[in-house]
């Protein structure tokens, strides 16, 4: 049964639109290659940038034999490379792909002496890999990878339409590996500039905590800890807890007191209670943080976490007196975070920190006043696996 080339064509360009990672790209497209045109096997030599070679790194054969991955090297002097690298090499070929029996034929006839020098050692590689046909692939002039095929299992030569099919096959994936090579790209970069600003955020944080004495490490635990009820609250799908979400929130967590950089150490130090002129002082934290991030329009949902991470469910917290739901759940779950740690650490405003069970039962005791019921339980969840910060 004849094989519709333009119809397999426009299938693998599909799936290699939907394919980001090359080698699993590769992978496909060779066991396509193999099964549609049945050849004892197939590889493909792809060239490394990094390594400047071009490495064998996918290979199938019949009942699934398959050359190790990395097992064959070429760099840029082995007589195959050349060939499909330089120019002066192409007019012996058929759009780009070469087949055994044809340079053969030229060691027999057209070719220049000094030509088929080069095109004895290609053969020569050729009977290394049992390669009845190469196919070239490349991107604009650079070499990309060199489809390797073996004979055909009915034992005839390669038809042009296969050879024309495998070519344009061959541009198709170059093409793909170039975007898939990109988009690696982007994603590693996107993935340096994300821990750039995590670093960042944090030495910030640091940085607010040295004015404090008695927080050292607060702003760690309690990042740590709201992390870990954002993941309870996940796999419970009580809320909708994205990777967006969760990179919010670590944000917001690590930044939750950005605003007491404008806050006076005396009055972060001062032993014993506040006067209400200092308390008022100490909760214009929250806007502060909220002026200090509003340049940055990424941040909003970050915005919410600093802003509103002493608001109470019952509506008696500060600064807005937000209540239930109205509080944003990205504030809600630093505010349990952020008073369990205050509760089991010293302060300068009184004389015992509470024990873990203590103030693990105050939070159970405040749910639906000051802490919203859904993350007291996925707090108390964590409690009972063992795995409380």
């Amino acid at each position: 049964m004849a094989i519709d080339y333009k119809k397999e064509l426009e299938t693998a360009a599909k799936t290699m639109i939907l394919v980001h990672k090359p080698d699993v790209l590769i992978k496909m497209i060779v066991r396509m290659i193999v099964r549609k045109i049945e050849l004892s096997h197939a590889g493909i030599l792809l060239y490394q940038e990094e390594k400047d070679t071009y490495i064998l790194t996918i290979s199938r054969g019949a009942r699934g034999i398959k050359i190790p991955s990395g097992f064959a090297r070429m760099d840029a002097s082995n007589p195959l490379i050349r060939f499909f690298n330089e120019k002066k090499y192409r007019r012996y070929s058929r759009d780009g792909s070469i087949q055994y029996v044809e340079i053969k034929k030229l060691l027999n006839g057209e070719a220049t002496k000094e030509d088929k020098e080069l095109l004895d050692q290609v053969l020569y590689q050729l009977e290394i890999f049992e390669t009845a046909a190469c196919v070239p692939s490349y991107f604009g002039n650079q070499l990309l990878g060199v489809l390797l095929l073996g004979t055909k299992k009915n034992g005839h030569e390669f038809q042009h339409d296969e050879l024309d099919f495998l070519s344009a096959l061959a541009s198709d994936v170059a093409m793909a590996i170039r975007n898939a090579h990109l988009f690696r790209q982007l994603e590693n970069e996107l993935e340096r500039n994300r821990n750039l600003f995590i670093n960042t955020t944090i030495a910030l944080a640091t940085a607010i905590e040295a004015k404090d004495r008695y927080t050292k490490g607060h702003t760690e635990r309690v990042t740590t800890l709201s992390m870990e009820i954002a993941k309870v609250m996940r796999k419970n799908n009580s809320y909708k807890v994205d990777d967006k979400f969760m990179d919010d929130l670590q944000i917001a967590a690590l930044l939750h007191d950005i605003g007491k950089i404008g806050i006076p150490e005396a009055i972060l130090n001062k032993q014993g209670a506040l006067t209400l002129e200092e308390w008022k002082k100490m909760q214009s934290h929250v806007l502060m943080g909220e002026t200090i991030l509003a340049p940055i329009k990424e941040l909003k949902n970050v915005i919410l976490g600093v802003k509103y991470h002493h608001e109470r469910f019952d509506g008696k917290g500060y600064l807005e007196k937000l209540t239930g739901d109205k509080i944003p759940l990205i504030a809600a779950i630093i505010s349990v975070a952020d008073s369990y740690d205050a509760m089991i650490t010293d302060r300068p405003y009184r004389t015992k920190a509470k024990t873990k069970e203590e103030a693990i039962a105050e939070i159970q005791n405040l749910s639906g006043k000051q802490f919203h019921p859904q993350v007291v339980n996925a707090f108390l969840q964590i409690c009972r696996e063992g795995r409380l910060p």
